[in-house]
Formats: C-alpha cells, structure tokens, sequence
C-alpha cells in the first residue's frame, strides 16, 4: 500500500454513519482511522485493501477473515466489534470493520516507559490476555489468535482500572483451518512458538506467545533475545538462531527482572521449546497463574537459573530528574563522582570510591529512584536486584548467586549493585528466626563486599527497616554511609508537583507553595498518584488538567504513611543516628 497518502480524509462519511474524525496509521494492507458514529462517540475503523491481502486472509467465501472472525466474538478482554462494510477508493475495493475505541495504551507503549512492569501488575495484565485466549479457544471451532505480543495487547484505561484487550486478529486462524498455507511473514519472531515456524498453530503456539509475554513484562527482554541486525536479510537464518538458542536453558537476568521461582516455572512451562510439555490448555496457565496449581521447575538441575546481568545503560536526565534530596546529591558527588573524574587526586589521599552506603526510611520516598538516577549521572553499569532475584530454597544456591553477582559486577567495572529491601537478604543473624541458610548467605555477602570499593563496585542497598539488617553489613568498609531518605519536605513537594505536571496539558497559573502546603507527609509516590488522579479527571471531557483538578485530588488522597508510621521511623532514624555516634566515639579508643 503506497505511504503517500492516506484513503480517507477528515469529515469524510462512510456508509452515512461513521464520521472520519482523523487518521492513525498505515500498515502493508491495511489503514486504520479514528471516527465518530451517530452518537458521536469514538470508533475504530480499519480500512483492508483487498487487492493487498495474502489468500489465506480470505475465508471460503471470499469474505475477509479477519472481519468475519471478529463478527463472533464478544468477550471484556478483546476489542469489540461494531460493524463492518466496503467501499471503493482510488478505483479499487476496501473493505472495513469498526470496533470499539480503546481509550488507553499499548502494552508495548507502557514497557516504553517503565521497560518492566511490577509483578502485581504484569500477573493482572496476563490474566486479562488468558482469559481472553481461553474463550477464543472454547469456541466451536477455535480460534487460535497466532500474534500476541506487546503491541497486540491494549490496556483500557477508560475507567477505574486498566482492562488489558487483545487487538488486531490480522494473523488469527480457525483451527480447523488447514496451516500448510500459513502466512507467517511479519510475526514477531520472539514471540513465535518453534512449530508456528513450520506454520503449525494450535492452542499450544498461543500459549507460547502468552509466555513468551509474560517473561517480557518482567524481564524487560523477550525469552532467548538475541540482536537481529544481522539477520535482517535472512529470516531462516533468524528461524535457525533463535531454534539454537531455545536448545539452551532459559535463563532470567538477574536485573530489572523480579520473577520468583514459582513465577518462573509458570514461564518455563509455557515456553517449552516441545508443544507437548507444555500447558494444554489456557485454562492450565491461568490456575497455575492464580496459584490454584502448583507448576514443577522446569529446568535441570530442579532450580531456576538466574544469571546477573548489567542493565543497558538508557540516556537519562540523571540528578537534574531528581526534585529535592540535595544533601544525598551532595555527599554522592563528593565521595563518589569527583573521587571517579579525578583518581588520581583521590589516590594521593589514599581514597578510592567508598564499598557502599545503606537508604533507609519510609517507603514510597524514592530511595530506588534515586539509586537508577545515580547510576545515570556517573554513567556506571547498573545491576538492580530484588531479594527473590538471587534467593533460593536449594542449599548453597543463594551464596553461588551472590558470588555470581559480585563477579559480574566486577566484570563490568565500575559499576552499582542496588539491593533493594536487603533486610530480607542480609536479616540480622542474631534474630532467632534466622536459619543456617540465610547466615551463609549474609556471610558470603561479607567476603564479596570486602574491597569491592577498591574494584570499581559500588553496593547500595535500600530498606525500611534497618534495625533488622545484619550490624556487620553496616560496619566501616562495607555499607558505611547511612542516609535516611524521608517523606519530602515542602521544597521537594513544590519541585515534584512541578516534575510531576511537566509536559501534561495544565492551564496557567499553579499554585504550586498550596499544593505544597496542602501535602505535608505525602510520599513522593502519593504526589505521583495525585497529578495521575488529576490527569484522569479529565481526559475524556476537558483539554488541560486545572487547579481545581488537583485540589479535588489531594482532598481525595489520604497519604499512604499515617502520623504514629512516621514517627516509627523518625525512631528508627535516631536510633540509627545513635549508633553512628557511638562508632565514632569508639573509634577515638586506640590506633
């Protein structure tokens, strides 16, 4: 389909009731444009160029597939169909659906952003896309849908919850459908099960691409990812490396990614290379999913194996992107960037960058916000691990990750390990109910952090509750800065609202010393929800976001810390105060 223009033009009427509004995109054979029905409420319309479509996109009567596919379903986690018609342009046939439009986002647009997504939500969102697979695959004849990915999959966000719908049936097949002449060009590789290769699909191949789906929402990385510059002439090629590479274990990175083990194995299971050992039905997945079946490890050697790996470094605005904690930007540039830019001054003091340091206070805050800032501003290699990441239930399997880490870190020197919530990792060995297994672990976590400073590795861990971290972990040449990260004050609050509103339609004129005043003990993240509130007001019924809009949002917003929590962890905080004095005094006692 030629890209010099589109087919339909704004204001134009098609069939007398849907009303071009303006137009989305163009595909190989396929236009798609936002319109207006009788009502005028938003529609979907997607325009098929026939003469474009591969054969097997046409049913036995000649009809599009596609369409007629979409004329049987009705079901809250797919797109709505609405209506559909022909038409002729430039001298030729089209034909069109009209769906329902989806105010929202892609799956694909959101990852964007926030390059993964927090295991509550990734596991909601899959079990939308599930449940919408199993009704596809209860009908009569199923319907085996062949292309969920990130960018088939909309979460609707009309109303109090996003609701994921699976989109665009361009690929979508009857399973009774003979698949000798499957069209396969333009799937995404990554999510395509090794039969679909050969053009057999069945329930199996969907279940892979839901797998291969979930893995991506928390990985950040499609299941067995590899660079495809250099197959981009050669899609056997590409078939053949990525056939290679499903030969070998799948392995998590130990990152960004927060899958638990029994998480894991729910993937491995879905994504078993073999159809047969596989789930064989979507309904399998979803009671594995809702913990109502229990799923066995689905590697060798009965664990999952996670292997650390440096985050690729994204650009970013670094400290400039973070509002207030001036102090801690302040004491990061001294001891650790101006000790990197000017070695050599630093090493005629006998300094090198310190092991580490310890952000602890109330949650919500920005503590592991601060650390992916900071690894920005020095440009180091950034490892963000959670507890579950490296945690497991094998003996002496704990210790081997952790020594994994540290090697890799040291690898890819300089760089920043960030531990967040190390007080599950690291617990105080003195608590009764701390067992053999977590004090080998704290003990290994010692050895590597000894020096580590020395080797370009810098630790910073994250807590809310430092008391309950291992003392030794906290001693001198380990995490020996100790920085409480509170609820921020009125000038952090002016310059997050600003942050926070920058680049949404706003009108004029923010008070922004009130919205300050009128916040005092919200978290950082309570901000956030609250501009977020604001924006979702009135994004169906007005242009910009008022002062009006975040007044009535704050009103409705009770901050997530109570006043008796603040005060638990100001205790904290002097408690932690106190020890440091009492280290200090200590110090002045001999050599």
């Amino acid at each position: 389909m030629s890209n010099q223009h589109q087919l339909l033009s704004r204001g134009q009427i098609i069939d007398g009731k849907y009303t071009i509004a303006f137009f989305l995109k163009k595909g190989s054979y396929a236009e798609s444009y936002r319109v207006t029905d009788r009502k005028k409420q938003a529609k979907f319309l997607k325009l098929f160029a026939l003469s474009k479509l591969h054969r097997t996109q046409f049913d036995s009567n000649g009809d599009v597939l596609e369409i007629e596919i979409l004329k049987k379903l009705k079901h809250p986690n797919l797109v709505k169909y609405e209506g559909s018609g022909s038409l002729i342009a430039d001298n030729q046939k089209y034909a069109y659906v009209i769906l329902d439009f989806i105010s929202g986002e892609t799956l694909a647009e959101r990852m964007k952003r926030e390059h993964v997504l927090n295991p509550y939500e990734a596991k909601e969102i899959m079990l939308g896309v599930l449940n919408g697979l199993n009704y596809l695959h209860s009908k009569k004849d199923k319907v085996i849908h062949n292309d969920i990915t990130n960018l088939n999959v909309m979460l609707d966000l009309s109303g109090q919850v996003p609701v994921p719908k699976i989109i665009d049936f361009g690929y979508a097949r009857y399973q009774s459908q003979t698949n000798k002449e499957f069209h396969k060009e333009g799937l995404n590789p990554f999510y395509t099960a090794n039969e679909a290769f050969n053009k057999v699909f069945s329930v199996q191949t969907d279940i892979f691409s839901a797998g291969a789906l979930y893995f991506h929402l928390l990985v950040g990385l499609p299941p067995w990812f590899i660079e495809l510059s250099q197959y981009r002439s050669d899609t056997v090629d590409l078939e053949d490396a990525l056939l290679r590479e499903r030969k070998k274990p799948l392995q998590v990175p130990g990152t960004e990614s927060r899958i638990e083990e029994s998480t894991f194995n729910i993937i491995a299971k879905a994504l078993q290379p073999d159809a047969e050992y596989r789930f064989k039905r979507v309904k399998d997945f979803i009671l594995a999913i809702s913990g109502e079946a229990e799923v066995e490890s689905q590697v060798s050697g009965n664990k999952a194996k996670f292997v650390q790996t440096a985050r690729p470094l994204k650009a970013g605005e670094g400290f400039a992107a973070i509002a207030g904690m001036q102090k801690l930007k302040d004491l990061m540039q001294r001891d650790v960037i101006d000790a990197i830019k000017d070695k050599e001054k630093y090493a005629e003091f006998g300094l090198t960058i310190p092991n580490g340091m310890l952000l602890y206070g109330p949650p919500r805050c920005g503590k592991t916000f601060f650390a992916e800032k900071f690894a920005e501003e020095v440009g180091y290699k950034f490892f963000n691990i959670k507890p579950s990441d490296i945690q497991s239930k094998w003996v002496n399997a704990t210790q081997e990750n952790i020594k994994n880490l540290f090697d890799e870190a040291r690898k890819n020197a300089p760089s920043i390990i960030f531990i967040d919530e190390l007080d599950a990792l690291i617990p105080n060995r003195e608590n009764p109910g701390v067992n053999h297994m977590n004090t080998s672990a704290v003990n290994e976590f010692l050895a590597q952090m000894n020096n580590c400073g020395a080797d370009g590795v810098f630790v910073i861990g994250a807590t809310n509750l430092p008391s309950s971290i291992d003392p030794a972990v906290l001693g001198t040449g380990r995490l020996d800065r100790k920085i409480y990260v509170p609820v921020p004050d009125f000038e952090a609050r002016v310059s997050l609202f600003k942050m926070y509103l920058n680049n949404r339609p706003i009108e004029v004129g923010f008070d922004y010393q009130k919205l300050a005043e009128l916040t005092e003990d919200y978290a950082s993240k309570d901000i956030q929800f609250i501009c977020d509130e604001a924006a979702r007001q009135v994004v169906k019924v007005a242009p910009r976001i008022s002062m009006h809009n975040l007044l009535l949002a704050i009103e409705e917003t009770t901050p997530s810390l109570t006043k008796e929590q603040l005060m638990k962890y100001r205790k904290e905080r002097d408690k932690m105060d106190s020890r440091k004095s009492s280290s200090a005094r200590k110090s002045k006692i001999g050599f």
